[in-house]
């Protein structure tokens, strides 16, 4: 019977970590198709993607994916917790995934699980821990960290476990498939060489970090080392073409302009801003040029960066919480394809007539033109929106409207 192999990935951009880390899945169950859910132009830890979300879907197809899905937008710039979920419950709803693969610095589901179990059961006893350490005026994940150590109260078996974005990411899923009670199996390759921030290259190895940092000072022989040949040639004809956008830098003008227009009401209706942080938001932007100005004068213990890097990309593109909200409401999650190869197109069959209801989105024009799903529809818009606004970042060729005209990508 076929495996069906299903990975979250941000892929920005695909290097050798993440071929290291497909193969491994692959061989770990014995895979016989793989799906990837890809965040698109901008990225959960609230900035922008180096190149685009076809370059992404690309490099994907040719290192070994057959099948990539986009998470949208509103799921893709969440916290973890949400951006967990919207992507679980798309590949839970293709009701053809077998086994989810992630990376984390821990190759042990279990240890993860006990941390899931946790945030999903939600016991009294750590939600009154939980609760104690948020009056210390710290950060949640912070205090969610100190409230799951003491509630567990093994500090040998679980100390550093939530250090790790990818390990705090890995228990979101975990989360995420008992929530929505998935069948679906979960598998965990370790990261290999390299940490998640680290800015070296060892043995080929590389964080995402450390590329797009290299990718910026145009080093293109450390490139070559770090990618696999096929995503250092697109990642190539990206720099070579202007088209990449290193970081949310790029925006900053058009970030701190939308602050100074926006009432402090308006800035208080933008997800993740809570407690009065609006007054503070206001007053930096009317007082700074820079980004890097407006995060040191916001951040503080209570907030962390990616947080309030979030909280400006929700600024720019206009996300308010009402669309968060409507994002959770959301029962199934429209399906859009990025591309596939041969055996994703046979993949695509086999969801259809599984799922002949579910929404798979090939021509953005027909299916907001056909669809009645005015929430779908509505979180639809903000793709597109959001590359426009992406393409803006450019130094050439700063093209709208690319959601209606670029093709699939298919090999």
């Amino acid at each position: 019977m076929n495996k069906v192999l299903g990975i979250i990935a941000e892929y920005n951009p695909f290097h050798n970590g993440h071929l290291y880390h497909l193969n491994e899945s692959k061989k770990a169950i014995d895979a016989d198709y793989t799906i990837a859910v890809i965040s698109g132009n901008f990225v959960q830890r609230g900035d922008t993607s180096l190149v685009d979300k076809w370059s992404k879907t690309e490099m994907a197809l040719q290192n070994g994916i057959d099948l990539v899905i986009e998470l949208p937008l509103i799921y893709s710039i969440s916290s973890a917790e949400n951006f967990a979920e919207g992507a679980i419950r798309i590949l839970n709803s293709l009701n053809i995934v077998d086994y989810i693969s992630f990376g984390s610095e821990l190759c042990n589901v279990k240890i993860l699980d006990d941390f899931a179990n946790i945030l999903y059961s939600e016991p009294k006893e750590f939600v009154s821990l939980l609760n104690h350490e948020l009056t210390k005026g710290i950060s949640y994940p912070k205090a969610r960290e100190n409230a799951l150590l003491m509630y567990l109260n093994d500090i040998r078996k679980y100390a550093n476990v939530l250090s790790s974005p990818n390990n705090i990411l890995a228990i979101e899923y975990l989360k995420a498939l008992k929530k929505y009670k998935s069948r679906i199996v979960p598998v965990s390759i370790n990261r290999n060489k390299v940490d998640y921030n680290s800015t070296e290259i060892v043995d080929g190895m590389a964080s995402a970090t450390a590329i797009r940092k290299i990718a910026i000072t145009n080093d293109v022989w450390s490139l070559r080392r770090a990618m696999p040949k096929s995503s250092f040639d697109i990642m190539y004809e990206c720099l070579r073409s202007g088209h990449t956008v290193p970081n949310i830098a790029k925006f900053e003008r058009e970030i701190i302009y939308n602050f100074r227009k926006m009432s402090l009401e308006e800035i208080a209706d933008l997800p993740d801003v809570t407690e009065g942080l609006e007054y503070a938001i206001k007053n930096a932007a009317n007082s700074c040029n820079t980004i890097d100005e407006l995060l040191t004068i916001i951040k503080s213990k209570r907030y962390t960066t990616t947080r309030i890097k979030r909280i400006f990309l929700y600024c720019l593109l206009g996300i308010t919480k009402k669309d968060m909200l409507n994002s959770r409401k959301v029962t199934t999650p429209y399906v859009r394809v990025l591309g596939f190869n041969d055996r994703g197109k046979d993949l695509l069959g086999g969801i259809n007539h599984l799922n002949p209801k579910l929404e798979i989105i090939t021509s953005v024009k027909k299916y907001l033109d056909t669809s009645n799903n005015k929430m779908s529809k509505s979180m639809l818009e903000k793709d597109i929106f959001a590359t426009d606004i992406y393409t803006l970042g450019y130094d050439y060729d700063s093209t709208s409207g690319l959601d209606y005209t670029h093709n699939i990508i298919t090999l």
